[in-house]
């Protein structure tokens, strides 16, 4: 199969019957094989936001996954469509409502298909790892769900199973702009998405070390010259100083990748 009709192949639309009509209009048709995310939000309008420019903006575009984002607010109480209410226990803030995200995660489980990990964007998360990525980019998508406010009301998280994860140790005032760093760095994984797949061997976290330095033209800028050797077009001496720099960044700045990497070369099968 050539490149193009595989290419292709992508795009097609999943035809799915349906007891509820859909709106033609306004609902994102599906692909029936692009990589495809489901985001739970109270700030659609948020999105695609930077994940509609460049390589990603180009991939989504071009079908080779899908962005669907599912409005909160729909799914409120009352005639003003509460989403949250006010701690059990006291405390400040507002927690989104059980049965407001119930009825919206439903909602999203029923358009899913094929493998697609239910997670929920929290400080007190696992932290996002590039390992994480690699495992969202194998599946078939993935649903996040970007909380408000104090939070989410626990009995969602158990009921559903949802995982958390963790851009870092703080706190921002929503998950949308987390869900979308998880998205940029998950889609530019997927085949096709980026020009030079073979790049993603050579980047920071993807052989357990920081990436070493970078240099371009022009030769000589500001009195400071690109390393020799990056001149020499000697390949297998380029190598090695890329790695001894890479070696050298990760045990000065992060001690803790060092060390796993360290432990990993002295046990390879991790026995």
């Amino acid at each position: 199969m050539s490149d193009e009709t595989s290419f292709k192949a992508i795009g097609r639309k999943s035809i799915r019957p349906t007891l509820q009509p859909r709106d033609l209009m306004s609902e994102t048709p599906e692909l029936a094989r692009a990589w495809r995310a489901q985001v739970i939000t109270l700030f659609p309008q948020a999105f695609p936001g930077t994940l509609g420019e460049s390589l990603t903006g180009k991939a989504l575009q071009d079908g080779r996954w899908q962005l669907d984002t599912i409005d909160l607010r729909p799914f409120g109480e009352g005639k003003h469509r509460n989403v949250d209410d006010t701690p059990a226990g006291g405390g400040a803030g507002m927690v989104l409502r059980a049965d407001v995200l119930g009825r919206a995660v439903d909602h999203a489980r029923q358009r899913h298909r094929g493998v697609m990990p239910l997670i929920y964007l929290s400080p007190r998360g696992a932290p996002f790892t590039q390992a994480m990525a690699r495992r969202l980019a194998a599946c078939d998508g993935v649903t996040l769900l970007c909380g408000r406010f104090e939070g989410v009301d626990q009995r969602v998280l158990d009921h559903f199973d949802i995982e958390e994860i963790s851009l870092g140790d703080f706190v921002m005032t929503g998950g949308e702009i987390a869900a979308q760093a998880v998205l940029d760095a998950t889609v530019r994984l997927l085949p096709g998405v980026l020009g030079n797949a073979s790049s993603i061997d050579e980047e920071s976290h993807s052989n357990g070390l920081l990436e070493h330095p970078q240099y371009t033209r022009p030769a000589i800028w500001q009195g400071r010259e690109i390393p020799p050797v990056l001149m020499s077009g000697h390949h297998g001496e380029i190598e090695k100083w890329r790695k001894s720099e890479s070696e050298a960044l990760t045990r000065s700045r992060r001690p803790d990748m060092w060390e796993t990497y360290q432990a990993q070369k002295a046990d390879p099968k991790g026995d």
